[in-house]
């Protein structure tokens, strides 16, 4: 069983910055992929960033330069620096463990940004 646990999300306005970190612990394997997805009122989830066990990386276009995602193998932790945070940007932010083709979720963080 995998825990992952959220938290730092909140409200900041417009330009502003936040960390969201987020904590995995249980059956973890050494190879596997962490990742920031968001969901905002009345869209699917997508896509923020994720970073693999090797450091490999990869962000959606809307956040690529102001968001930088990194990773704690150590603490099995990912961490998602936002920066020059928009309105847009204003969802629920949730965390995800990737093995072998198998996601667990966290249960989310809102993060709120107001122009």
């Amino acid at each position: 069983q995998v825990h992952v646990v959220e938290s730092g999300g909140g409200l900041v306005q417009a330009g502003g910055s936040l960390r969201l970190s987020c904590a995995v612990s249980g059956s973890i394997v050494s190879m596997n992929t962490m990742g920031w997805y968001r969901q905002a009122p009345g869209q699917q989830r997508a896509l923020v960033a994720f970073i693999a066990t090797d450091g490999r990386t990869n962000y959606a276009d809307s956040v690529k330069g102001r968001f930088t995602i990194s990773r704690d193998n150590a603490k099995n932790t990912v961490y998602l620096q936002m920066n020059s945070l928009k309105p847009e940007d204003t969802a629920v932010y949730f965390c995800a463990l990737s093995q072998f083709s198998h996601f667990d979720w966290g249960q989310g963080t809102q993060v709120t940004v107001s122009s």
